[in-house]
């Protein structure tokens, strides 16, 4: 008999709030660090996004006439806690309680994140984001707040959106950061903060709303040594375990990797790590191992400087792979890492896992009449669920589901709206509106066959 996927296997779509939502100074929301960020040539403000806060029922409708059946959304901190701490905004809290209703009124579960880069502006600037613990502080309040008001209804949680982020040099860009030198120290303060947040609200979950799962995310890209030559295995191997395994030990419950707290430990960073901390994360276990996947990268070695940390090997050694195609922003297309990374986290860890993030960004024009014909993106997606089910049904792995990014155009995470993701067009460009209407590209009605079919008809 032909292997299939479970019946209650999950199709969907994520997103992010600030790249969605608009609607930046409505309903009590208070300022984020994306609001008061300038247009570029290549990008958009974040004011409008996609205009979802007034859109959203016309979107869950595509999504549920596409037969999804899992929606993974952000809150944004700043709309329900204007300043990120203090007095809680009710008229953005009971925004969030619509959208919630309207998911599961069309049979979609609701999946949300706590936090997707959009810093409050109060946090950030008045203590630097997330180097400072009263922000770590002040987003575990702004979590419970968010566990006690939606937990009852809601069965899939995350805290950070792509969390080994903070162990890389783009931590600068997301965690709320303001100024100063950017040093080593202020990352591992960053990641350690940002961690201690995720497992806080992990065990306040756990405690206080039994049956609802927490995961942990990482955005995975699958990095190989460019050559066999053995410091390219090496520091590949290092590599993952700085951005990758560090991270995936905790979530499963076994704390930090020795190799990491010993280089902390070597760099003089030790007290960012206190023994209640520490004691913490022993008691914290996460239900399912999420991650974004969009294609693999290559390390070649030879150009790292002595001496340079783990963190930062990819500013010089990342190297195109002549193995594979890349889309036009330069991202190799991976379907065998994609299953490689999902056979590797349950041989691994014995969790659930996730893929909740994957998909192709290409640069589209509409003709304002006939459907955008993107094979390329039919492709990709083939490719990578056919990967996920031969890590199913030849490996083993245990898969909760696949959620696409993007599948309703939104700008990309530099704001550039001509990066798309979505089987469905939406009509507007960087600087000009245009009327925002939905058009289904050729790849909607392969994916609505492939989701109807629970993989079956690819």
């Amino acid at each position: 008999m032909k292997p299939s996927l479970p019946a209650n296997f999950l199709w969907g779509n994520s997103v992010s709030s600030m790249q969605t939502e608009g609607a930046w100074n409505e309903g009590g929301k208070g300022m984020s660090v994306y609001d008061i960020r300038e247009p570029k040539e290549f990008a958009s403000d974040w004011k409008v996004a996609t205009d979802s806060y007034h859109r959203y029922e016309e979107d869950f409708d595509l999504m549920k006439d596409l037969g999804m059946n899992c929606y993974r959304f952000q809150i944004a901190w700043s709309r329900v806690c204007p300043t990120g701490d203090g007095e809680f905004n009710e008229e953005g809290i009971a925004f969030y309680e619509r959208f919630i209703s309207g998911l599961i009124e069309r049979g979609i579960e609701p999946m949300i994140c706590l936090y997707h880069f959009d810093m409050p502006l109060a946090l950030a600037e008045k203590y630097n984001g997330f180097t400072d613990r009263r922000v770590m502080e002040a987003f575990i309040r702004y979590g419970k707040k968010m566990i006690d008001c939606f937990g009852d209804r809601v069965t899939w949680w995350l805290t950070f959106n792509e969390q080994n982020l903070y162990h890389m040099p783009e931590t600068f860009l997301i965690s709320g950061y303001m100024r100063g030198d950017k040093t080593l120290r202020e990352l591992y303060e960053i990641q350690h903060h940002v961690m201690m947040a995720h497992a806080h609200l992990t065990n306040y979950l756990h405690e206080t709303k039994p049956g609802k799962l927490m995961g942990g995310m990482l955005a995975h890209a699958q990095v190989y040594p460019a050559t066999c030559k053995p410091r390219d295995v090496f520091c590949a191997q290092q590599l993952d375990e700085f951005f990758n395994q560090n991270l995936l030990r905790v979530f499963a419950g076994e704390g930090y990797s020795p190799e990491v707290l010993h280089f902390v430990e070597r760099a003089g960073f030790s007290d960012i790590y206190r023994e209640e901390d520490l004691a913490v994360l022993a008691t914290m276990k996460n239900d399912y191992m999420a991650f974004s996947y969009y294609a693999s990268r290559t390390l070649d070695s030879d150009p790292i400087p002595a001496g340079t940390p783990v963190n930062n090997y990819m500013l010089f050694g990342d190297k195109p792979n002549p193995h594979l195609k890349a889309t036009e922003w330069n991202w190799q297309i991976d379907p065998l890492g994609f299953r490689s990374i999902i056979t590797r986290y349950y041989n691994d860890w014995r969790l659930p896992v996730f893929p909740i993030e994957n998909g192709i960004g290409v640069i589209e024009h509409w003709d304002g009449e006939n459907p955008i014909a993107d094979d390329y993106r039919i492709a990709y997606h083939r490719d990578h669920i056919n990967a996920m089910k031969v890590a199913i049904f030849e490996d083993g792995a245990q898969v909760i589901g696949y959620l696409g990014w993007g599948l309703i155009d939104i700008l990309s995470s530099q704001g550039d709206m001509r990066k798309r993701y979505g089987v469905v067009y939406v009509n507007r460009e960087n600087h000009d509106l245009k009327d925002l209407k939905r058009v289904p590209k050729k790849s909607y009605d392969w994916l609505k066959r492939a989701i109807h079919s629970n993989g079956e008809e690819m």
